[in-house]
């Protein structure tokens, strides 16, 4: 099934009633769905390589079919790498298709070591030209939002003076991303999969966006992450709301799409729904079946726990 018969038009579907007298219509063919779907409730961001087997490899063309399906946002890891030409590019689509840019990581360079932990001064300019660099994609690409990860702590040097050093440089980018409106989410990241993070807990990285106390240094809740961490999904949301300005989705076992683990993201979406959050839910995560066949299941899967179904 290729994108356009996965997203047939009303009009094939009328077509192949019209031919009823020459053949019969099984019951498949009449549940196609029609070529544009509604669009969910919430923002849900799909991210490029998600629906390469209907769309193909084209960025454009994965926009369109995802905007076809139903999808107002998107969000790319990478974009930070691309050429301003691709940049702008996909820009113009995402306009054009009426889709919202969520993510894109500010500091590949400085996520994965101990560049926050050791207050060193290399990795403090480092990171804030990363900063000024973020907002210049930004601006391109009409993204709100930027991920920022605190990388790996330190082992001769207690957490609180990590933290605090973890603090001033955040304080410092913020100058540089406060004039723009772009804002840094700090995403903690799990024990299991990310040994040794400065930033894993919920309880930790509000402690640091209420002490950087800037409306550009906010939470990333990525449920995945955060349900292998300390699970208490719900809690902690309530706890830590007025610092979270962005959820990223994944099941577990598995970081699949919803439905194929334990998280009951019907429920957690509904909550979220209902304390008011209009943002970007990022579908960080692979599919649990390969091919078209996952792509499509994917997408069901999304419309069993959109909260206004």
């Amino acid at each position: 099934m290729d994108r356009r018969t996965f997203l047939a038009s009303s009009g094939a579907i009328g077509a192949a009633a019209t031919l009823g007298k020459a053949r019969s219509i099984n019951s498949a063919e009449l549940t196609i769905p029609k070529r544009k779907q509604p669009k969910f409730s919430m923002k849900f961001a799909p991210h490029f390589g998600m629906f390469s087997n209907h769309a193909g490899n084209d960025p454009i063309s994965q926009l369109e079919f995802a905007a076809d399906a139903g999808f107002s946002a998107w969000e790319d890891n990478g974009m930070g790498g691309r050429s301003i030409e691709e940049q702008s590019k996909i820009a113009a689509a995402m306009d054009r298709l009426g889709i919202d840019m969520g993510v894109f990581v500010l500091n590949m360079g400085t996520a994965w070591g101990p560049s926050f932990s050791r207050n060193n001064q290399d990795d403090r300019e480092k990171f804030l030209q990363e900063a000024r660099d973020a907002v210049e994609v930004a601006k391109r690409v009409n993204a709100k939002w930027t991920t920022v990860v605190l990388g790996t702590r330190e082992p001769r040097i207690d957490l609180s003076y990590q933290t605090s050093y973890a603090v001033d440089m955040l304080r410092q980018a913020c100058e540089i991303l406060e004039p723009s409106g772009l804002t840094m989410v700090l995403e903690p990241l799990n024990p299991r999969d990310h040994p040794n993070m400065l930033l894993a807990e919920m309880g930790h990285a509000y402690e640091i966006c209420r002490a950087v106390d800037s409306p550009s240094c906010k939470i990333l809740d990525d449920l995945y992450h955060q349900q292998i961490t300390e699970g208490n999904l719900i809690p902690n949301i309530d706890r830590a709301w007025d610092e979270i300005a962005y959820f990223q989705i994944g099941d577990n076992p598995g970081r699949k799409e919803p439905t194929t683990g334990e998280i009951n993201f019907l429920n957690v979406f509904k909550h979220i729904r209902d304390k008011g959050f209009t943002g970007i839910m990022g579908m960080e995560h692979g599919l649990s079946v390969g091919g078209k066949e996952g792509e499509t299941k994917l997408i069901e899967a999304y419309r069993a726990c959109d909260p206004a179904n």
